[in-house]
């Protein structure tokens, strides 16, 4: 046994007596600095710090997993986790289990450093929200906030402290499965979202009951893989990674994000787990973040597989280095870097620094002085009323009118509906994909919505029709005869939970061939269709939207299943989502998204042949069962200098006959710039309630250096002196930014 191991044995004995610590000198004090609660943070960092053996800080830069991993994903696990381990992925839901490890760490280690437990909170613990894709369709970044913070409590109290997200990859192709779990498409309303979750997963401090820590990811660029493909190369200019992929990151850091998750990703020959430009120079120096960055599952390991390391030895090396500093499960980082370090390839101001900003987390969690979490029965931690509120309010205001062709919705003559497809009384599929700890049992299936929502109103007729895939059409004709019975026909058709999310890589992103034939057929009864879609993605809906007199996206709903349906069905509920992300006519489209930059030629030259340019669903749609009439622009002043700024503002009245929640986006056009830029950019956008026949007054302060500057190859910002338009809607104005 060498010096080193001898010392960490001994240490490990020593610290059976948790009231007498060694001081560097040899000597022994009551109560070390790093204990004491009054002490200013980093004070404890380094106090503890020189405390460490070697061993002892590369354990705290692994996580393992402890309990039962029901990642489908994420293969393998450790038999045996050591209690000096810096972190773990939490597989459960009892605390007692966490406390019981816990306790080891704490009373059992020399130093009695506690461990970080983490779990991936996506959209809910057990209260199971919309998928965060749905939830920026409600542009409502403050129920962001409400729904990740009651996603907090009731995970902290299973014994969660950190969850892995929000996710905020910008993506382009719906044909990646992890757009599910993003924002959308465009990087200026990824950062609000990124800052409000932020703000609802940490709260005012992360000590406080029931905060987790965030952990933004994935850093960065992974919503460009090639052809949607999971995991693969992507290939993005220095410009286009300062002004698209970024942003959000920054907004997120800025907001006071614990940690970062890196990417898969390779990015133009450098993959992101090794890339020390975006991980030291881009995040810790420039953005001065003090938190770490922790890799995403096995994906030091897999940088063998890009072709940047010859085995696990080279992979910890460059990972490290470049500045990931936590290794999730592959353990090579436990394996290699004590030798790395003691053979000066990774300089022990590097370990230091990684071991310091694990500890700085913890300290500022409150994990020394509260490690352990309280052991609540389980009724009173789960499925809470204001949790199932906020949940419900998200849904409402997630679903997006796509289609209302004649006013067929709301429901309010039919006295007869039919509710035909296999989503008609799913459960499970509603969850969505990482749906933590949710039951298809607690779901509330859109027949039984239904049928409560329409009591004494109208007649609910059932028929399945068909199963989500195959080629089983034995209930064509039973759907047929029931849809002629029914004044108006509810269609519910869409995805599997598991077809969209990680590792979901689809080359069409149409329905199943039978689920689009279930609409043929149901088309021929001569009844109104409603057609209502649960899914993860963008769908290619060219075939189907012209059978539809409706069309009602109401994404994955989570635990409140069909309740909003039904509420938008009768009217109860006026929809006001708006697209975050554009849906193609056809994948041939792909990719396709709103700020594009403009092309060489106008008209008609350089557009398809054979097909539209145009999207099916472009960013932004959204219908509502009111009506909104928008004024001009208000602008004060047709001349900006740079040092300025303006308020300008819109009115907006309800014309319609419902109260209505309107979205208002402001757009900034740049038409003559060095470096090109898009045919519009979201700056600013608001959501108010109108009540019918009121209008309200929607403003915007622009702030040239933040709404009208754009970052070139090195990240430098630039504002340039000329001419700028703003646009809301079909409205648009010119003003002039002088020097």
């Amino acid at each position: 046994m060498d010096s080193r191991r001898l010392g960490f044995v001994l240490g490990v004995v020593l610290g059976l007596c948790p009231s007498v610590a060694m001081q560097a000198d040899g000597s022994e004090d009551e109560k070390p600095l790093y204990k004491d609660a009054t002490a200013p943070v980093e004070r404890r960092v380094d106090d503890l710090l020189r405390r460490m053996t070697l061993e002892e800080k590369v354990m705290q830069v692994n996580q393992y997993s402890l309990g039962r991993n029901n990642n489908e994903n994420n293969a393998g696990a450790v038999a045996r986790v050591p209690a000096e381990i810096g972190s773990v992925i939490y597989y459960d839901q009892d605390p007692a289990l966490r406390n019981d490890f816990q306790r080891k760490a704490v009373e059992q280690t020399r130093l009695g450093i506690p461990v970080l437990f983490g779990h991936d909170v996506i959209h809910g613990f057990r209260t199971i929200t919309p998928i965060p894709l749905a939830q920026s369709c409600s542009w409502n970044p403050e129920l962001v906030t409400q729904v990740c913070a009651q996603s907090a409590l009731e995970a902290s109290r299973a014994g969660v402290d950190w969850t892995f997200s929000p996710m905020i990859d910008v993506a382009h192709d719906p044909r990646w499965g992890r757009v599910a779990e993003g924002y959308g498409e465009d990087p200026y309303a990824t950062g609000v979202y990124a800052a409000a979750a932020v703000r609802g997963y940490q709260g005012d401090t992360l000590s406080a009951e029931g905060s987790l820590a965030a952990c933004l990811k994935h850093f960065v660029g992974y919503g460009a893989s090639e052809a949607g493909r999971d995991y693969v190369y992507t290939e993005i200019s220095r410009p286009t990674m300062w002004n698209l992929y970024l942003p959000p990151y920054e907004a997120g850091v800025r907001a006071g994000a614990a940690t970062l998750m890196s990417s898969f990703n390779d990015v133009s020959g450098t993959p992101s787990s090794a890339s020390h430009f975006l991980m030291t120079e881009v995040l810790k120096e420039r953005w001065g973040h003090r938190g770490f960055v922790v890799s995403d599952w096995d994906a030091v390991r897999q940088l063998i597989n890009q072709g940047v390391a010859a085995d696990g030895r080279e992979a910890a090396l460059k990972a490290f280095n470049a500045g990931l500093d936590m290794d999730m499960m592959d353990d090579l980082y436990q394996r290699h870097l004590p030798d790395l370090v003691n053979k000066g390839l990774v300089p022990m101001e590097r370990l230091d620094d990684a071991v310091r900003r694990v500890l700085r987390i913890k300290f500022e969690m409150g994990l020394f002085e509260n490690p352990y979490t309280k052991e609540m029965k389980r009724e009173k931690r789960i499925l809470q009323p204001e949790g199932l509120r906020l949940a419900e309010q998200m849904a409402e205001q997630s679903i997006v009118l796509l289609k209302n062709e004649n006013a067929v919705l709301p429901l309010e003559r039919a006295s007869t509906i039919a509710l035909i497809g296999p989503l008609a009384k799913d459960t499970e599929n509603l969850l969505g994909s990482w749906f933590a700890y949710g039951e298809a049992k607690d779901v509330c299936p859109i027949d039984r919505a239904l049928s409560q929502e329409f009591e004494g109103r109208a007649d609910i007729l059932y028929a399945q029709g068909c199963g989500m895939e195959g080629d089983d059409r034995s209930g064509f004709a039973e759907a047929v005869g029931v849809a002629r019975r029914a004044d108006v026909v509810v269609l519910c058709l869409g995805e599997k939970r598991r077809w969209s999310g990680e590792n979901a890589v689809w080359g069409s992103i149409s329905l199943p061939e039978i689920q689009e034939d279930l609409l043929a057929e149901v088309k021929k009864a001569g009844k109104p269709v409603v057609l209502v879609l649960s899914n993860g993605r963008p769908l290619d809906l060219s075939r189907m939207e012209p059978l539809a007199d409706a069309i009602v996206e109401i994404w994955q709903p989570g635990v409140v299943g069909g309740k909003p349906l039904a509420g938008v069905l009768s009217g109860r509920v006026n929809p006001s989502g708006r697209l975050s992300v554009t849906f193609p006519r056809s994948v041939a489209q792909i990719p396709i998204y709103y700020n594009r930059r403009p092309a060489a030629r106008k008209g008609t030259q350089g557009r398809y042949l054979d097909m539209s340019s145009e999207p099916l669903y472009e960013f932004g749609a959204g219908l509502s069962f009111t009506t909104y009439d928008y004024g001009e622009i208000s602008l004060p002043k047709e001349t900006l200098r740079k040092g300025e700024e303006m308020t300008v503002e819109v009115r907006v009245s309800n014309s319609g006959p419902r109260d209505g929640m309107e979205t208002v986006m402001w757009f900034v056009s740049d038409p003559v710039a060095t470096l090109s830029r898009p045919v519009k950019e979201l700056k600013h956008f608001e959501k108010k309630l109108i009540k019918a026949g009121e209008e309200a007054v929607y403003r915007f302060t622009v702030n040239p250096q933040r709404d009208l500057s754009y970052r070139d190859a090195e990240g430098n910002l630039v504002l340039e002196a000329g001419d700028y338009y703003l646009q809301v809607k079909d409205k648009r104005v010119k003003f002039t930014l002088i020097d």
